[in-house]
């Protein structure tokens, strides 16, 4: 039974949800005043205990639409692992757990993260304890369930997909059939995502139940409070560009950070060395980075201690990070949706922020594409050509020894980041494949220094 309501009047305060007065005080004391539509829609339906498939744009309050009223079901009966919420990235997976944090403060709320790149046997202790909320990616917590046998999800009472459209893309398969073999029939399933892909039409009839469907029908798949612009620009001088934009952005004293997504790894990690050398500070992400150092990145961008991250796309989902003001694209994103997935990391909330995409004169199909997906046209934005031509030799040199130092590094050398893809590809945690590296080349090492001696 399909219950689509895509019209409801959005409702004025959290108090008309049937939420509890303790989580609508929660929710005061973050400064949540007026619940979003996805809220207003989908909290009530939830609450009722239907399944729901959420659909609404970057920013729009998906996380709260689903935390707030497990939080409350949770609290009528807590009791073990009660909800399982499932998503595509660590960082989001960290960020979802403060969130029900904060909302569970009242009743002692307590939370798990499960990810790779972290203790495994640490974990293992905290999902023996039976927390409230596992927060996890699928790869982690299938690798804990062949393994593990000191915990259960068999009486889980919710299960949550977030962006879900990533999770059933075909990368997760595997893990997701492991994982869901574990849960039990009788559950309460809550898909979200920013956009409605074919895998989540098709799961329309196979979930079961009752299915509520709420669907954003704005024709604007964007926020009204983006500002949306083109920067045109030759291929090969794309760097000086960039430079060139973070140094206009600066000198007009914009106080907001800076997101940077590129396309690959390596390119990331080279325009971070490429900027960090000509003065513009910044810090980096992306997935060939050891969990540990990629938090580390990210608490210092929350935190304001570094202005500017440039990351892959392993940040443009769900991140939600205030200060945020400028969004670049130094590529133009291959897939349309990824775009709307990016510049959703600003102008959140109802804020204002603006997403400048960097467009050679072969990206242009490209950025028509993203143009006619968001039903919105970019404007262009324009730099001085002759600033950006006196600061073109020293951005392609200091580039060209980036790539050096990358390729001479001790971590980001060529042949380990071939493997970390390679883990990657086969289903393989490549911080756990690196230090098993490491340790095999270290008792190697011992061996051979005993085998001196004796001889």
């Amino acid at each position: 039974m399909f219950i689509e309501d895509n019209n409801m009047e959005n409702k004025q305060n959290f108090s008309d949800l049937n939420l509890k007065n303790w989580i609508i005080k929660q929710c005061h004391s973050i400064g949540l005043k007026n619940p979003t539509p996805i809220q207003t829609n989908c909290i009530p339906k939830i609450l009722e205990g239907q399944n729901c498939i959420g659909a609404a744009k970057t920013g729009s309050g998906k996380t709260l639409a689903f935390a707030l009223p497990i939080v409350q079901k949770l609290c009528e009966e807590p009791y073990g692992i009660y909800a399982l919420i499932l998503t595509p990235t660590r960082e989001l997976a960290y960020q979802i757990a403060d969130q029900f944090s904060i909302i569970g403060k009242a009743m002692n709320l307590k939370t798990c993260v499960v990810v790779g790149g972290m203790d495994m046997i640490e974990q293992g202790k905290q999902l023996s304890k039976n927390p409230h909320i596992v927060v996890a990616t699928p790869g982690r917590l299938a690798d804990h369930l062949e393994s593990c046998k000191t915990f259960t999800l068999s009486k889980i009472k919710f299960l949550v997909l977030d962006e879900a459209d990533r999770l059933l893309g075909g990368h997760f398969d595997g893990q997701i059939k492991t994982i869901f073999t574990a849960l039990p029939k009788s559950r309460q399933n809550l898909f979200f995502s920013a956009t409605i892909t074919d895998t989540l039409n098709i799961l329309k009839g196979t979930i079961g139940g009752k299915v509520f469907i709420f669907e954003d029908k704005s024709q604007v798949a964007t926020v009204a409070g983006l500002q949306q612009q083109y920067l045109l620009c030759p291929k090969d001088v794309k760097d000086a560009y960039l430079v060139e934009l973070l140094r206009v952005y600066r000198d007009n004293n914009e106080e907001g950070n800076v997101m940077i997504f590129t396309d690959t790894c390596k390119n990331c990690q080279v325009l971070s060395i490429t900027l960090n050398e000509v003065g513009i500070e910044n810090v980096a992400l992306h997935a060939m980075i050891p969990q540990a150092q990629r938090l580390a990145a990210l608490n210092k961008f929350k935190s304001n201690r570094v202005k500017i991250l440039i990351a892959t796309d392993v940040a443009s989902r769900g991140l939600d990070i205030p200060t945020v003001q400028l969004v670049i694209n130094h590529n133009v994103p291959k897939v349309s949706k990824e775009y709307i997935h990016r510049v959703g990391r600003t102008a959140r909330a109802g804020r204002g922020g603006k997403a400048i995409t960097l467009c050679t004169p072969y990206d242009i199909k490209l950025l028509q594409a993203i143009e006619e997906l968001i039903k919105t046209k970019l404007t262009e934005h324009k730099l001085d050509d002759k600033e950006v031509g006196k600061i073109f030799t020293q951005v392609s040199v200091t580039r060209s020894e980036a790539y050096i130092k990358l390729e001479e590094g001790d971590f980001y050398e060529k042949k380990l980041i071939n493997l970390r893809k390679k883990w990657i590809l086969e289903g393989l945690d490549p911080d756990e494949e690196e230090q098993k590296l490491l340790r095999k080349k270290s008792s190697k090492k011992k061996k051979n220094k005993i085998v001196k001696r004796l001889q």
